[in-house]
Formats: structure tokens, sequence, C-alpha cells
């Protein structure tokens, strides 16, 4: 047996040598993220060890090859096992706080009807509440006044809750937090590994559920009204979300033909999942389009009216994962790529999520001069996804890097002079100096390549199918927190985007929170959505033999 100390947290655990530094921090209650779920890639849960502690650990496939003469080193804890006691230096804890989520998104003017009414009776003095004319429940009084919902928008990186006022339709307060499971599994294949487990289901559900309650109580301490008068919550986001967000195990999302367990369009009990609302109030999932077109989409189809459209539009969720919706006149068509966590600034050197500090904004002047702007005005921490199309889609527009994705030859460039000279060697590898501290790495732009080279591969067999050409696209809507954040040339510049799309593209925000408050207020939306999903046509890529063909294709700049 080995005991481990950490600091600043002051904890101790005594585990079984061989056991991991992740899994002892797990053991102790210390949280530390590992996004990639054990594989090593993510760096996110990085300790450090003083001198003592290091001859106390060996790194998997490796019996620690560590240099003798370290004072102290950096090591990750998901891949060292620990053969002795050792002291483990925690990093700093990043600040969630002041992480930037998007609540606002559009939606159009509806009627309001919603689910959830209530009925009182004067010779009882009694309120009856009824869920589309069922009874759930009295209470004593005239409570008519006191009828609120939630809608939360469960991302994949981000959590966005949002109390309403069933009888006027109006926001009253809204609050967004980190989805804890990022901490786990970053993105949905990999939090599909780990929940696959009965251990790692609980893990993932009850974090979960912990924070949407955590939510609530932000929600109805600011707002001054009592939890036991919300009486139904809706569930917006993708597919795996939703089966976490029930305590539904997702494996048959990660297998061929990648089938959902759960269809959407229906109630169960609040109470059963642990969420802190009125004892007898309800959850309602919207219908969900497949496995990997969730009911998040079917928020943002509502939220826009896509399925009212006339001529060609195109929906795009620009995420971890990218989904889109064609709609032609009424018609829709849809189809998901796995964009991977770039886009959320993880697997990026300096990269960071959107909070304060994070480079946003990137541009360059024709002299070369650049202009950079962090979310807060704080000092330049790190780099969040929008910062970073930006900056990769500047760089393409002026030269630095070709069309290839490789940074030029700055000797043989015509670059000018303030460009050039921030094509530095850093690590012993060429980057550019997007400011004194921070860099973006040729490999950080192959991660744009894949994320952006997925999202288009998808638009790009959308339209194929559909007998389309991206000329004849009449509107583009991107959709979601993250994408609401993203600039029109950046995404042309990264050939994100087809070029035929320069003037048509529209950023619609959080459909998926917006779309969810829409369910809310309408109950006969419900029903019509129900049968716009069932009529949705689904596109798998993985049925096209020439997918990889049209990636790589779609890989360059």
């Amino acid at each position: 047996m080995a005991v481990v100390h950490f600091f600043p947290d002051l904890r101790s655990i005594e585990v079984a040598q061989g056991t991991t530094i992740l899994q002892a921090a797990r053991l102790a209650g210390v949280m530390l993220e590992s996004p990639c779920n054990c594989v090593g890639t993510c760096f996110k849960c990085t300790v450090r060890l003083d001198f003592e502690s290091l001859k106390n650990i060996s790194l998997k496939g490796s019996r620690s090859h560590l240099p003798e003469d370290l004072k102290a080193a950096k090591v990750l804890s998901c891949q060292a096992e620990i053969r002795g006691d050792i002291v483990v230096e925690l990093p700093a804890a990043e600040q969630t706080d002041t992480l930037q989520v998007l609540s606002h998104g559009e939606r159009g003017v509806l009627d309001l009807d919603p689910c959830i009414s209530k009925t009182y009776s004067e010779a009882e003095d009694v309120t009856g509440v009824f869920a589309l004319g069922r009874l759930l429940a009295k209470e004593p009084g005239d409570t008519r006044s006191t009828n609120f919902g939630i809608v939360v928008d469960i991302g994949t990186t981000t959590l966005v809750a949002s109390l309403v006022d069933l009888s006027t339709g109006r926001e009253i307060a809204a609050a967004s937090a980190l989805n804890p499971q990022s901490r786990y599994a970053q993105d949905v294949l990999s939090r599909i590994r780990f929940a696959s487990e009965a251990a790692g289901l609980n893990t993932l559900h009850g974090e979960l559920i912990g924070e949407i309650n955590r939510l609530t109580g932000e929600l109805v301490g600011e707002s001054g009204i009592a939890a036991g008068s919300i009486y139904e919550v809706v569930l917006s986001g993708n597919t795996c979300m939703l089966h976490l967000a029930t305590g539904r195990n997702p494996v048959s999302l990660g297998r061929y033909p990648y089938t959902s367990a759960l269809s959407g369009g229906n109630h169960f009990s609040a109470a059963l999942h642990g969420l802190a609302i009125a004892g007898s109030g309800l959850v309602y999932l919207p219908p969900v389009i497949s496995g990997y077109v969730g009911a998040d989409i079917t928020s943002g189809i509502l939220a826009t009216a896509l399925h009212r459209h006339n001529g060609t539009t195109l929906l795009v969720d620009i995420g971890t994962n990218g989904e889109m919706v064609l709609g032609r006149s009424g018609r829709l068509r849809a189809t998901s790529t796995a964009a991977g966590p770039a886009f959320e600034g993880m697997n990026i050197s300096c990269g960071m999520r959107a909070s304060r500090g994070a480079v946003e904004f990137f541009d360059i002047a024709e002299d070369g001069a650049i202009s950079v702007k962090t979310i807060g005005g704080a000092p330049a921490a790190g780099i969040c996804g929008s910062g970073l199309l930006d900056i990769v889609g500047e760089l393409v527009d002026h030269g630095v890097i070709g069309g290839n994705g490789r940074f030029v030859d700055a000797e043989k460039s015509v670059l000018p002079s303030l460009l050039k000279e921030r094509l530095v060697k850093h690590e012993g590898k060429t980057a550019f100096g997007v400011t004194e501290d921070l860099f973006l790495s040729q490999k950080d732009i192959r991660q744009v390549q894949l994320a952006k080279g997925a999202i288009r591969a998808g638009i790009e067999f959308l339209l194929q199918d559909s007998g389309i050409g991206a000329g004849e696209v009449d509107k583009v809507l991107i959709a979601g927190a993250f994408g609401y954040h993203l600039q029109e040339k950046s995404l042309l510049s990264l050939g994100l985007l087809p070029r035929e799309f320069a003037g048509k593209v529209d950023f619609v925000g959080n459909t998926s929170k917006s779309g969810g408050q829409t369910f809310l207020l309408n109950r006969g939306l419900r029903d019509e959505m129900a049968a716009v999903v069932k009529n949705v046509e689904v596109i798998e890529l993985a049925n096209f033999p020439d997918f990889d063909r049209v990636f790589v294709r779609c890989l360059g700049f």
C-alpha cells in the first residue's frame, strides 16, 4: 500500500501500488479533469511531483524513465502509477464561474398554451395542478400565480438553464455552468465508452443531475420563487446527453447501426431522477431524430421554424458534434459528423474554455498589425474555440498558412515584416506567436483541419445526396452557443462553409434552449414536432463509400 497526499486540497488516501494518481484522486474526492478518458492525449490531468515522489512512480509502458537530476516534474496523473508514498501538487483550478456561455437564441412568436395548467376551486380553497388535463397535485389556497417551468440545454461542454413563467411566457432568470461530465470524458464517443459500464454511467448521470439541481437552486435563489412551484423541466440536448440525463446506457450509440434507446416526445417523473422541483413535477424530452441527430436539433428546427421555410435553408449546429439539417420547402434531411473537441479549445497547445482571459477575437490589418481581444478584457491566458478559428482563418487569408494547412517559409515569403517576425521556433518547431506567451502550433492547425473538414464533408454529402448545389442554398443558419461567436469571414476562409454561402449566413444563437422554451410554452407544438421528426430523412455518412476521399479533400483551406 502507498499513501498519496494532495496539495493544496490537504487530502490524503491510502491506495494499492499500481493505482494511478488519477484513480487515487477520484477515490479521495479530488477533482482532476481527464476529458480524453485516460488515453493521455488531453494533458488536462497534469500534476507536479517533487524529487522524492518522482522516485515512487512509474509511467505506463515504462519504468519511470525520468532523468535522475530532476528536482520536480509534471506528469500525467492518468499515466503515472504509484509505487510508494507521494506528494501531489494539483494544478490551479480553472475559473468556471467566468465561463462565457450563450443563453440567447432565436425564437418566433407563439400562442401561450403550456402543458401545465392550474385551476382554483373557491369552494374548497384548493388549486389543482394539471398536466395535459391530468391531475398532478392539489395545493392549499389559490396558487395560480405561481406556475413555472425550466428548460435545460444539455450541451456536451456546457449547461444552460432557463426559468420561465408559464403564465406569461417570460424568462425569469437564466444560469449556466460547465457540464461536469466533461471532466471525465470530453466528447460524445469517449462518454459512451465511459458510461458503457454501470459505475461510469452512475457517475455521469449523478454528476449531471447534481449540477442541474445546483443551477435550479441558483435560479430560484435569484428569482425568489419556491422550487416547489416548478412543475415541468424540458431537457434539450443531443441523443447521448439525454441518455446520460435519464440514466440510460448509451452503448448502442457507439455500435452500428447507432440506434437510440430513447425516442423522446414523452414525460417521466422528475422525482424518480432526483430533480429538485415540485414532488409531482414532470420531465419532458423533445422528439429525438436519430442516434446522432438529437433533440437539440429538434428544438433548433422548432425555434427557427425550419420546417415551414420556403426555399432552401441549411441549419448547422457547430460544436463538438456537427449536426445539420437541410430544409427544402418543408422537406427535411439531416446528418451529423464528429467534429471533436478542438472547437471547445481542447487538444490545442494553448487552448482553454471560453472563460475570462481567453482570446476570442483575432484580426490582422493589411500592414500585418494584429488586434487581439480576450473575454473580460483580461490578460491573455489561452485560446478558446472562436478565437482559434479567427486566428487560423486570418492566417490563411494573409498567406501565413498555405492551402495545405502548413506554415509558409518566412524567409521565402512576401509576408509583411510584422507577420514574419511572429513565425518563431517554439519547443523546437515552427509556431505563430499570437501574443508574447501564446502560440499556435502546426499540430493545432491540424486539429482545426480535422474538425472543420468533418463539418464541411457533412455539408457536401447532405447537399450532394439531395441533388442541390451550394449556390442553390438561399439561407444558412448557424446555431449553437459556440457558433454564435464566430465570424462569417472566418468560416469561409477556413473552408468550413462553401464560398457560395457568402452573404447568406445568419447566426441564430442557442436554439436548443429557445426551442426548448417553445416546447415548454405550447403543448400543441409537441405533437406537431413529433410528426415533423417522423418525416426527417437521416443521411448516414458511414454508408457513403467515398466519405474518406471527400473528407480528405475538405481538410484543405
